[in-house]
C-alpha cells in the first residue's frame, strides 16, 4: 500500500494539487506521455477520475493533479488547511490496483486548530 497526505494550500484548492515525486511510482505508467489518468474512489464509493501531469522537459517533473481535481475540491467543499490523502491498494488475490481518495476538513474550536474530520 502506498499513500501520500497533504494539507491543502491556496493553489491546491483553486487550480491543481501538487503531489510528491515519490507518488509517481504509485501511478499507472506514463508510457512516454506527460500525463496519466487514474480513478480513485472516495469514502462514499463515488469514483473520481484524475489526471496527473508532469513537465514535458526539465530535470524536475513537478507532478500535479489537474483534470478532475477542482471538481473534487468543490464537491467536498475543501478549503486551505483541509487535508487530502491518496492511497494505492493491491488486491492480493487478483493483483488488481485500486486507488482511494480521502478528504478531511480542518476543525477549529474558538478559531484555533483542533484536528481534522473525514468527509
Amino acid at each position: 500500500m502506498a499513500e501520500f497526505e497533504k494539507i491543502l494550500r491556496e493553489t491546491d484548492t483553486k487550480k491543481r494539487l501538487s503531489v510528491p515525486i515519490r507518488f509517481l511510482r504509485s501511478l499507472p505508467p506514463f508510457k512516454g506521455s506527460h500525463a496519466v489518468t487514474f480513478e480513485a474512489t472516495d469514502e462514499k464509493g463515488k469514483a473520481w477520475t484524475f489526471q496527473c501531469s508532469i513537465r514535458k522537459t526539465g530535470q524536475y517533473p513537478k507532478p500535479v493533479l489537474t483534470r478532475g481535481w477542482v471538481a473534487f475540491v468543490k464537491s467536498k467543499k475543501l478549503h486551505v488547511g483541509d487535508t487530502v490523502r491518496f492511497i494505492k491498494r493491491k488486491n492480493r488475490a487478483t493483483a488488481a490496483i485500486s486507488y482511494k481518495v480521502r478528504a478531511e476538513k480542518a476543525i477549529k474550536i474558538f478559531g484555533a486548530p483542533f484536528g481534522h474530520a473525514r468527509i
